[in-house]
């Protein structure tokens, strides 16, 4: 088949090598370079570096308005069986779409997390399952009709990025069944259930806290859920400790120390509301992440000292070596 590829982050690469190795790509549309790092240098998307790299001889664009009149009609004069949108981060126009079969691959197990962070919320939530949908594309965000679905448990350690790269992975399969179906025309469109709809909003910096007088899950699912961004950044000895892995060490009834508090430093368990955590990877101010046990060697936390949120606290971009 002739496939037209629209997509901005690294969660679509997987399915944009995939369908370069099964299809016809026809094109590759992507976001425009953005400054990026400290030089503020103009930086491809992840797709757009793929693409330069590996089909030279499609056509790439990278336009500010994908719905712009002029990048309308370009896009439209190419001729493809299918178009596939995957994190592409413009919203399509009635006018572009019109009389294209367009599928998009959505990070969640539909009508479940509608919205920009799926991951992110399945893992806050404490969803013990997700997957990919493929689904048509529709006015209203992530509310077409499904065309094909997969299953991922969801495991205690694992992060929001952990979980987003093995969705990445398990995204080729199920795209290409939906497209074989087109071809065959045996696709079988299941409209979604609205009374089941849950959304997935937008993430900021301001999200990342950790409520320790709360249960010890509830802080292990907010350092995983927000890991790598915008992370959990509490405070310790007045500097602030980013937590990028926790685990739950123990429940039961509520502590008598302060939650927050080192109950065994040397084996970096903190004592919450009720059950106790342990920390398995940190990142102090300026450094990179590292296991607590190289954290503990160096700082030597004493049992009652406290880890603290406080609201407004920022992470220093960390040293290069």
């Amino acid at each position: 088949m002739r496939v037209l590829f629209l997509g901005s982050g690294a969660f679509g690469l997987p399915t944009l090598r995939a369908i370069a190795d099964h299809h016809q790509l026809v094109g590759v549309v992507t976001q425009p370079d953005k400054p990026a790092g400290r030089s503020r240098k103009l930086t491809p998307t992840p797709i757009g570096v793929w693409a330069q790299e590996h089909t030279p001889g499609v056509s790439l664009e990278k336009p500010a308005s994908v719905n712009e009149e002029s990048v309308r009609d370009r896009l439209r004069a190419i001729e493809a069986d299918a178009w596939v949108v995957i994190a592409f981060g413009q919203k399509l126009g009635k006018a572009l779409l019109a009389d294209r079969f367009a599928v998009n691959l959505h990070a969640s197990r539909l009508p479940r997390w509608r919205g920009a962070a799926p991951i992110h919320a399945a893992v806050l939530a404490g969803d013990t399952e997700t997957g990919n949908s493929v689904i048509t594309l529709a006015e209203r965000m992530d509310a077409g009709l499904i065309l094909g679905q997969s299953r991922r448990p969801i495991e205690a350690h694992q992060t929001s990025g952990d979980l987003h790269d093995l969705l990445a992975e398990d995204g080729p399969e199920l795209m290409l069944d939906v497209l074989a179906r087109h071809e065959a025309g045996t696709l079988e469109p299941m409209t979604q259930d609205e009374a089941r709809v849950t959304l997935a909003g937008k993430l900021s910096k301001g999200d990342g806290w950790a409520d320790f007088a709360g249960e010890a899950d509830g802080v292990r699912r907010r350092v995983q859920g927000l890991n790598p961004w915008p992370g959990v950044t509490v405070t310790f000895r007045g500097e602030p400790l980013k937590l990028h892995r926790v685990e739950v060490a123990g429940g039961g009834p509520e502590t008598r120390t302060r939650p927050g508090s080192f109950l065994d430093p040397a084996l970096g368990l903190v004592t919450c509301g009720s059950g106790v955590i342990r920390l398995i990877e940190v990142q102090p101010a300026g450094r990179k992440p590292m296991p607590y046990a190289d954290f503990a060697r160096g700082s030597r936390p004493e049992a009652g000292e406290t880890l603290a949120f406080e609201a407004g606290t920022t992470h220093p971009e960390p040293r290069t070596r």
